[in-house]
């Protein structure tokens, strides 16, 4: 059965711009509710009631009585320092006693960087401490985290990359 009339709509779940956030102030100082406000920006009222709980600030007059008002800024300013905190932390201040022997393995006895890995998964002295896996330590290696050099390493400047020819 086909459905000529939808009613249902694609959520586009974006995060609020600078300039809808100087929208909301603009028509909270007109004094708009915050359904009429959601209604204008095409927005749910509880994305717009988060967002001026989060850019809501006390404020001092001459007088030293206090008042709350909203301000874009700070909405902007917490927005950016949650999104801060978002996505996978970096594993080398953790796995700091890893990857100094893993430099010394590299370097003075001329292991692969999957030598080390797979030796350290199988020693049992290392089953508490942290290890990263083979990709992210040739990756600390590409971005110069280490004193290793890919030169250092035993094949991977010896492999060509391969050459396509066409026709």
């Amino acid at each position: 059965m086909v459905h000529n009339n939808c009613t249902t709509k694609k959520r586009s779940f974006k995060h609020l711009s600078s300039y809808e956030r100087g929208e909301i102030y603009a028509l909270l100082k007109e004094g708009r509710s915050i359904r009429y406000i959601a209604k204008k920006l095409n927005r749910s009222p509880s994305t717009i009631s988060r967002e001026i709980k989060r850019g809501t600030t006390t404020q001092l007059r001459s007088d030293l009585s206090s008042y709350t008002s909203y301000f874009p800024e700070t909405g902007q300013a917490v927005y950016e320092k949650n999104r801060s905190n978002c996505g996978a932390k970096f594993k080398a201040a953790k796995a700091e006693d890893f990857l100094k022997y893993a430099e010394n393995k590299i370097l003075h006895e001329k292991w692969s960087p999957d030598a080390v890995v797979g030796y350290c998964k199988k020693d049992p002295s290392w089953n508490n401490k942290t290890i990263v896996c083979t990709k992210t330590l040739y990756n600390y290696i590409d971005r110069g985290l280490l004193k290793v050099k890919n030169i250092d390493l035993p094949l991977k400047l010896r492999l060509k990359p391969r050459c396509h020819f066409s026709n």
